[in-house]
C-alpha cells in the first residue's frame, strides 16, 4: 500500500473529501482501540492523502469520546507525515467574526481527563510543546485560506474545554481575559499526539459564533455550529487543496525530530512489549521497524 503524506481530519459537517482518485478504504489496528471511522486513503493532485471524519460519519462521538491516539497512531502506521484539522469554534474576538477561518498558533488545555500521551507503561517522553501547531504547515494553510478568498487570520490562543456542554457566560469572560482568541473542544490532545508522532500538525479553525460573551448575537447553539460550519465547508476544501499544491516535498520544521532529544529511559530498561507497541512511532531511533 502506498504511503500516505498528509492526512485530513475533518470535525462537526465535514465529512467527506471530494476529488480524491484511487480511492481506498482502510480500517488499522492499533494498540489503543479502534480510530473514529474508517480511513479514506486517495490521491489529490499526486498526493496520497488521507481522510478521518474526526467524530465519525454521522457525528456520532462526543469530543470526549475521541480515540485521539488510535486516530493519530493509525494516521502515523499509514505514513502520514502532516495533518490539517478542521475545526468548528467559538470566536472570543470582535474581529474574528462567524464564518471567518482562524489559523491558531497557541492553545490552552482546560480538558479532563483525556489520554494525552502515547508514552508510559516503562518510556518516559517529554516533547518541546512551546510551538503546539507547525509553524511551517500554518503559513502555508494560511495562505491557502486567503486564496481561496476566505477571511482568514493567522494567530491566534485556541482554549480547548472539555464539552460536551458549551461555555458559561463566566467561562468566556475568563477566556476573554486570558487574552485567547478562540473556544472549541478537540485541538487536545491530537496536537499533543501528533507532535510525539513527530507529524506536523495545524488547525483551520472555522469560526461558527461568538460563544456567549457578545451582548449583540444570540448565544452558541449546536443548530447554529452546523449551520455556519456547512457554509464553511465548500472553502475549506478549497483551502486543503490549495494547500496540498503548495506543500514543500521535504519537513525542516522541527516537527519531523521531536522526539530526538525527548526519549528519557534508557532502552534496555523499557519492556519488550511497549517497545513494540510503539515502534511506528519510536523504532527509528531504537533500531525497530517502523512499518
Amino acid at each position: 500500500m502506498r504511503p500516505a503524506e498528509l492526512a485530513v481530519i475533518g470535525g462537526s459537517g465535514f465529512y467527506q473529501m471530494e476529488g480524491l482518485q484511487e480511492i481506498e478504504e482502510v480500517r488499522p489496528a492499533t494498540p489503543f482501540g479502534d480510530p473514529s471511522d474508517a480511513i479514506v486513503l486517495g490521491t489529490l493532485r499526486g498526493v496520497r492523502m488521507a481522510f478521518l471524519p474526526r467524530h465519525g460519519v454521522g457525528h456520532r462521538l462526543l469530543p470526549s469520546e475521541l480515540p485521539a491516539r488510535a486516530n493519530i497512531y493509525a494516521l502515523k502506521s499509514l505514513g502520514v507525515e502532516r495533518i490539517i484539522s478542521i475545526s468548528a469554534v467559538g470566536s472570543l474576538k470582535e474581529e474574528f467574526a462567524p464564518l471567518h477561518m482562524v489559523v491558531p498558533d497557541q492553545l490552552i488545555d482546560r480538558t479532563r481527563g483525556r489520554a494525552g500521551s502515547f508514552f508510559g507503561e516503562g518510556l518516559v517522553a517529554h516533547v518541546a510543546f512551546g510551538e503546539p501547531f507547525c509553524p511551517d504547515l500554518s503559513r502555508v494553510l494560511h495562505g491557502a485560506a486567503v486564496e481561496a478568498g476566505a477571511s482568514a487570520h493567522l494567530g491566534g490562543t485556541y482554549v480547548v474545554m472539555e464539552g460536551p456542554a458549551f461555555s458559561t457566560r463566566a467561562e468566556s469572560a475568563l477566556h476573554r481575559s486570558w487574552g485567547a482568541s478562540l473556544v472549541g473542544m478537540t485541538a487536545l490532545p491530537e496536537a499533543k499526539l501528533a507532535r510525539e508522532a513527530e507529524i506536523c500538525y495545524s488547525t483551520l479553525a472555522c469560526v461558527t459564533d461568538y460563544d456567549v460573551w457578545h451582548e449583540a448575537h444570540e448565544p452558541v447553539s449546536a443548530e447554529m455550529i452546523i449551520s455556519n460550519l456547512l457554509k464553511n465547508v465548500g472553502t475549506a476544501k478549497r483551502v486543503v487543496d490549495l494547500t496540498v499544491q503548495r506543500l514543500p516535498k521535504e519537513r525542516t520544521c522541527a516537527c519531523a525530530t521531536a522526539l530526538a532529544d525527548a526519549l528519557v529511559t534508557p532502552w534496555h530498561l523499557v519492556p519488550e512489549e511497549t517497545k513494540l507497541r510503539l515502534a511506528p512511532i519510536i523504532g527509528k531511533y531504537v533500531g525497530l521497524p517502523t512499518g
